[in-house]
């Protein structure tokens, strides 16, 4: 919360989801660490000269502050809080990733936990680690078993080591099938394509 005004709210977070808003505007979907997904509109976010455009990217770590009581709230401000230059070709997986959050967390639901593993996942997506199947499979397989324990659809037992390929390859199934169970028959178009090219899903 700031502090110079208790009635706007700040902290770090991503935009999931846009869509635009009257001729000028967006609405926005955040994933902040201590507040969780939150609806905003960026008044004017689509004029030429807005201090918003080019800030308010998919995958860009922010800092953002708004106001508001109603289920949309409106940004105030939004800066840049880091950079991370995503490779094009895994810009399905962070989408993957996007589209569980957007499908398993209620609105306004705090889960830091869940915010640091999706912020390590980009992270790691961009490191300079050799990008093999099982290395990629051990990013998306760790995400997702921190999503269901985190909104109490986990599992029993410790986290595996996800960095070891036979663990990994043992609980692949498993989680793939949580997944499912609690999509409730909704199809992610990320998933399904990843499915279709046999990428790690």
């Amino acid at each position: 919360m700031n502090k110079k005004n208790p009635r706007i709210k700040e902290d770090i977070g991503y935009i999931l989801h846009s869509i635009s808003w009257k001729e000028t505007s967006l609405i926005i979907k955040v994933f902040s660490r201590e507040y969780g997904c939150i609806n905003m509109v960026a008044k004017g976010a689509k004029r030429p000269y807005s201090q918003l455009r080019p800030v308010l990217s998919k995958f860009t770590p922010l800092l953002l502050r708004w106001t508001g009581k109603s289920e949309v709230k409106t940004l105030v401000k939004a800066e840049l809080n880091g950079i991370i230059s995503l490779p094009g070709n895994f810009l399905i997986f962070a989408w993957y990733l996007n589209e569980l959050i957007l499908s398993f967390l209620p609105k306004e639901d705090s889960h830091p936990i869940l915010f640091d593993a999706y912020n390590d996942a980009l992270l790691k997506f961009c490191d300079n680690h050799e990008k093999n199947s099982s290395y990629i499979s051990s990013i998306l397989r760790r995400f997702e078993w921190v999503l269901l324990k985190e909104t109490g659809y986990g599992f029993d037992q410790e986290e595996p080591d996800f960095g070891n390929v036979l663990e990994n390859s043992l609980v692949y199934q498993t989680i793939s099938d949580r997944i499912e169970t609690y999509l409730y028959g909704r199809t992610l178009y990320s998933r399904k394509i990843l499915k279709d090219l046999k990428c790690f899903i």
